[in-house]
């Protein structure tokens, strides 16, 4: 019998991911991949969310691992930066936003707190920033469940219909979720 490590598990998972979709990746599938038998895989993950968790916090390492704020940073331009850079570690996954949304990684906690820390120390309200960092974390995930979905049918739209820029219109919703949020600062 082969004896499979957890990481590899979480790798052969998301290259199966990126091959085939999120709707694609089974327990079944994936242990034919690795070439072992199914049970075998409940050895590191008990359950098929317990997978889908793991693979999520290991798409997301790009973002996980980039600089955190540091004293004297604008928070505006981190505010902006950060989000952008979990876009694109979305984008970097076939259906990554949606293996995001249906997740509930706990490996960032730290880092969100600095983050937050760092925002409420550049003087956000602690309420403000919290419910900031939280609309632009779902705007992001639904701009980018949007995206990743691709054009429908088209069926329903009319043939002069505008084709829709999404990372123009990410960055349009992006600089109204910033300037919503400075306005209500500058209200307090």
């Amino acid at each position: 019998m082969t004896k499979i490590h957890r990481d590899a598990v979480v790798s052969e998972a998301l290259a199966l991911l990126d091959e085939l979709g999120l709707d694609a990746v089974s327990t079944r599938q994936l242990a034919r991949r690795l070439g072992v038998e199914q049970p075998s895989l409940y050895w590191h993950f008990r359950t098929k969310k317990d997978l889908l968790t793991a693979m999520a916090e290991a798409a997301m390492a790009p973002h996980a691992t980039a600089p955190l704020p540091v004293s004297g940073d604008d928070w505006r331009t981190w505010f902006l930066d950060n989000t952008r850079s979990f876009r694109r570690t979305l984008l970097l996954r076939r259906d990554g936003a949606r293996l995001h949304a249906g997740s509930t990684p706990t490996s960032d906690i730290a880092r969100l707190r600095v983050k937050m820390a760092f925002l409420v120390a550049a003087g956000v309200p602690e309420h403000d920033a919290q419910m900031a960092m939280l609309a632009a974390g779902r705007f992001t995930v639904g701009s980018v469940l949007e995206e990743q979905a691709g054009p429908g049918t088209g069926a329903d739209l009319p043939p002069d219909a505008p084709v829709v820029d999404h990372e123009a219109a990410f960055e349009a919703g992006l600089a109204l979720i910033l300037e919503g949020l400075i306005r209500r600062i500058e209200t307090s």
